[in-house]
């Protein structure tokens, strides 16, 4: 499943990030679809952007994910080539939460030597949402939460069979991508409305692959 927030003329990034999008009711949201995967997977240019933070749900909501068989809080996985990520960055800050980084057999030695001192890096022989769907075969759910180019390479790939979209009452205009940027899904891959909620500003929309 994916989970993403754009403004109403389609732009997935304002101002480097979408922090700029959201408001109250999606970042209620977003916590509340966090109570549904096994896995949770970014990729590293989301993460260096949003400046992620450790995986962090709520009493209630671990309690909830207990109940359902599922561990405590769920795991961040992180897809990246070049590993192109600062050991010091926050997401790694929580070593109870360990987060898992998915690479390329061809990814700088010394990198993976600095970035396994923080995190469980895994050398595969490729990064395409194939490869990641493997190594996460066990997961009864995994969540894709950014950014537009993974997003892009999943629905290319027509491996996405939900999304969770928030639509902002705002128009940026410019050059932003859209939520899914890169290869087109040839033939383009067909989704049903599900569900539709609204808040005080923000539209929600839930659907499922056709």
């Amino acid at each position: 499943m994916a989970n993403f927030v754009t403004t109403l003329d389609g732009a997935a990034v304002v101002d480097g990030g979408s922090s700029a999008i959201n408001d109250l009711d999606d970042q209620e949201m977003f916590a509340a679809i966090r109570t549904v995967p096994d896995f949770i997977l970014v990729g590293a240019e989301t993460v260096r952007a949003e400046d992620y933070r450790p995986v962090k749900l709520d009493e209630q909501r671990r309690k909830m994910r207990l109940a359902a068989g599922l561990e405590e809080t769920p795991h961040l996985v992180v897809a990246t080539r070049s590993l192109d990520l600062d050991p010091e960055m926050r997401v790694f800050s929580d070593p109870k939460r360990r987060v898992t980084i998915l690479t390329s057999e061809e990814a700088p030695a010394e990198r993976f030597a600095a970035l396994s001192e923080v995190a469980d890096v895994v050398r595969m022989s490729g990064t395409a949402p194939d490869d990641i769907l493997h190594y996460l075969r066990l997961a009864r759910v995994v969540l894709v939460e950014g950014g537009p180019s993974i997003m892009g390479q999943f629905v290319a790939a027509r491996l996405v069979d939900e999304l969770s979209l928030t639509m902002s009452p705002m128009m940026a205009a410019g050059v932003s991508v859209r939520l899914a940027h890169g290869p087109a899904a040839e033939p383009p891959l067909e989704m049903r409305l599900d569900t539709i909620l609204y808040g005080d500003r923000s539209l929600f929309l839930r659907y499922l692959r056709a």
